[in-house]
């Protein structure tokens, strides 16, 4: 057969915003059913309005993730099978393509109409209809098995691509790289079971004889034949080079046995999910706990192969030295419930991510703490320094494994030599001087034109949620300096820490932004002023969302405001406020803000912690009410099952917290607030051996209401529990029912 006569498109012109197909099938339902077997990967894989959850096929924390290629859930053609993302809603870095023809010339070959999609954690399995091929798969850590099965009696071939790189076949593999930014290249290394007849190259939409593909989609293509009915070929992936990812492969798949690799990767799942076992009477509860709980372990991945691993942080190949390195890490989203859910569940995980981090710093041109680690560097995306608050949570619950001086140090230069404009890696300047000196961000009149080179032009200033996170930030930087003895620096940060209160409006109870000279913007909107996603003047929410952000003093907040009565009754506001325009008007202007109950956004991360702010102002009740409707409206068992930018754990991590009953309302302090467990029966299996578990009798959807509590047989009566409570085993008994019980838990928690 002459290569140079066929023609066809290429399968590999990816641009995918990633997603899949079907539901978990409630017939399912039923006892005997292991935790991997209550994982719903498309639940929330169609979205309210911006980027929805993807269905992820992965062994827990591990590099090597895919999901199909796709434009999104209802994306009716494949392009292609993917090998890697790379990075959370990412695109695929290479692409397999398998497809039949004959004779001289091809039909051009697109895309994929599809059919019986199924996907479990450890598995996929596709049927490629107008091809007749049936696909299924199963990953490794670092490696990965297909088998494509062939129904037609034509010529098969498979087109592999890279999109930047070079690939090349000697005879036996596969084997090439893909540039995926910052200097940084993936690695593959791919034999299959069945050796080729031949090997082509794809140039210009023609096929040539040659082994040896390089460029801008460069791509090899392998023909098998007729005789072939079934190709099962395993593949490697490395950061490292390709040897590496030949290493890889042949460590972690032995022969081509998709079945037992599958079943490796569904203990694997059952191990991590097993560190929680719920039960109760309702079903679609475990799905969306489970399911919740499997995206926790999405992110951040460990990139270290055989004790080294490359970092793009300096370009450079290091030896790990025993502690395995992660990245692929949304600090500003992560730190708020998923590192929390990492220090209880997997506390020596949680120390190499911390000692990942410190290193990552190191490694950098200034010893600055990252703000987005991923697979190719920092990003430094969102505002404020959020780091150190995962530093801070490990340290006060008894974490060790990273260096406390060095950590500080990186986090003190992250928060006082960087900027703090947001979604810039630039020194600190103009806008940083005067926070120094006035204590905010100062904020542009409307119209003023900005100045400041490091503002990012659509990110703006962000003055008022800067303002507040640094405020956070400096409260951690003070506790982490105590704990070192530095007593100046604790003086000096903790004052900083109160710097929330000079954007405070004593009239309103909002925090507002003021212009360099100290005045309040006005007149001003408090849901509709900041242009898109107030970036103005907030941060993808509006000043409703922002009017709690005080996670490290939330008793000093209540006191600004007035108040117990006065606070209740403004959280209670902001459920109760409508939106103030059409849904299309406002959704417009503020897509990060949907999962709306009033001005209550349960879509972004800045909202997790405010159902529970009920707790400290004395009405405990209400959090376990407001909890459970939130749980109930915007997190099911169904495609629109999450409300919104679900990113790789951080909003996850606050379902298996609110559903277990207990939610770490300010990382860096050792509490957790009570809410309402969902579950009869909950165990956290402790990495020490003992266990703690939530007992609620009588809990259901309308036996929300704690009406008396005891903690190792001892009666309860205020709304938090202590890390140590926790780590030391026990049993936490909840007593539930149908209407509140308002005088349990009033007294407020520490904070």
């Amino acid at each position: 057969m002459n290569v140079q006569h066929i023609r066809f498109f290429s399968l590999i012109l990816l641009s995918c915003l990633l997603f899949s197909v079907t539901a978990c099938n409630p017939e399912d339902a039923g006892h005997g059913r292991q935790p991997v077997d209550y994982v719903n990967p498309y639940m929330g894989n169609i979205s309210h309005l911006l980027v929805p959850t993807y269905p992820t096929i992965h062994l827990p924390n591990s590099f090597l993730r895919v999901y199909p290629e796709r434009g999104d859930y209802t994306g009716d053609r494949l392009r292609g099978l993917p090998l890697i993302v790379t990075s959370h809603r990412g695109n695929s870095a290479f692409n397999l393509s398998p497809f039949h023809a004959e004779g001289g010339e091809l039909e051009p070959i697109v895309s994929y109409s599809y059919d019986n999609e199924e996907i479990k954690p450890y598995a996929y399995s596709v049927y490629l209809d107008e091809q007749q091929i049936a696909v299924s798969f199963a990953p490794s850590h670092q490696s990965a098995l297909y088998q494509l099965d062939f129904e037609q009696d034509k010529p098969l071939f498979l087109s592999i691509n890279s999109r930047n790189g070079t690939l090349k076949w000697d005879g036996r593999a596969l084997s090439g790289y893909q540039d995926i930014g910052n200097h940084t290249n993936v690695y593959i290394y791919l034999e299959p079971e069945v050796t080729p007849s031949h090997a082509a190259v794809l140039r210009d939409g023609k096929l040539e004889d040659g082994t040896v593909a390089e460029g801008t989609n460069a791509c090899l293509v392998l023909g098998f034949g007729t005789s072939t009915k079934q190709l099962r070929m395993k593949y490697g992936i490395s950061f490292i080079d390709t040897e590496q990812a030949r290493e890889n492969v042949l460590r972690e798949i032995k022969g081509y046995d998709l079945a037992a690799l599958q079943e490796a990767g569904r203990k694997a799942w059952n191990d991590a999910l097993g560190k929680i076992e719920v039960s109760g009477r309702n079903e679609e509860d475990k799905v969306v706990f489970y399911t919740s709980l499997y995206r926790t372990f999405e992110r951040p991945v460990k990139i270290s192969e055989d004790g080294r691993y490359f970092s793009a942080f300096d370009g450079r190949v290091h030896d790990d030295n025993g502690i395995p390195f992660y990245t692929d890490d949304w600090i500003w989203d992560a730190y708020r419930a998923h590192h929390p859910l990492n220090v209880l569940i997997d506390p020596k995980k949680e120390e190499h991510i911390l000692h990942s981090f410190v290193t990552m710093a190191e490694q950098m041109e200034h010893f600055w703490l990252p703000t987005f680690p991923e697979i190719n560097g920092d990003s430094r995306r969102m505002n404020s320094n959020h780091g150190v608050a995962t530093l801070l949570d490990a340290y006060v619950k008894g974490l060790g494994g990273f260096d406390l001086e060095k950590a500080y140090e990186a986090a003190k230069g992250a928060i006082t030599e960087k900027t703090l404009a947001p979604w810039s890696g630039a020194p600190a300047g103009e806008l940083d001087a005067f926070f120094k000196t006035h204590g905010y961000i100062p904020a542009l009149r409307e119209g003023e034109q900005e100045t400041i080179p490091e503002v990012n032009g659509f990110e703006r200033r962000q003055p008022v949620a800067v303002t507040l996170g640094t405020s956070y930030d400096t409260w951690c930087l003070a506790q982490l300096a105590k704990a070192l003895g530095k007593n100046e620096d604790h003086e000096f940060f903790l004052k900083q820490s109160f710097n929330y209160r000079n954007l405070f409006h004593p009239e309103t109870h909002f925090f507002h932004p003021k212009d360099v000279n100290g005045k309040f913007i006005e007149p001003f909107d408090y849901v509709f002023s900041g242009g898109l996603g107030a970036r103005e003047y907030y941060g993808e929410n509006n000043a409703w969302i922002y009017r709690w952000d005080v996670q490290h003093n939330i008793p000093d907040l209540i006191q600004l405001m007035g108040g117990n009565e006065v606070f209740v009754n403004n959280l209670d506001d902001m459920f109760n406020r409508p939106l103030g325009r059409s849904k299309f008007d406002f959704y417009a202007q503020l897509p990060d803000h949907t999962g709306n109950v009033g001005q209550f956004s349960m879509a972004n991360e800045p909202s997790l912690h405010i159902p529970y702010l009920y707790n400290y102002g004395g009405q405990p009740w209400k959090t376990q009410k407001r909890i459970r409707a939130l749980l109930k409206q915007w997190f099911r068992n169904d495609l629109m099952g999450v409300p919104g930018d679900e990113d790789g754990g951080g909003m996850s991590a606050f379902v298996v917290f609110s559903k277990l009953g207990f939610y770490p309302v300010t990382p860096g302090t050792p509490l957790y607030s009570i809410g309402s467990p969902v579950f009869e029966r909950a165990r956290v299996n402790l990495p020490n051996g003992k266990i703690f578990e939530v007992i609620a009798r009588n809990t259901s959807h309308a036996n929300k209401y704690i009406q008396s509590a005891k903690l190792n047989g001892k009666v309860l009566d205020v709304p938090w529990l202590s890390h140590e409570d926790l780590v030391n085993g026990g049993v936490l008994e909840l007593e539930m029912g149908e209407k509140a019980n308002k005088s349990w838990g009033v007294r407020a928690p520490k904070g």
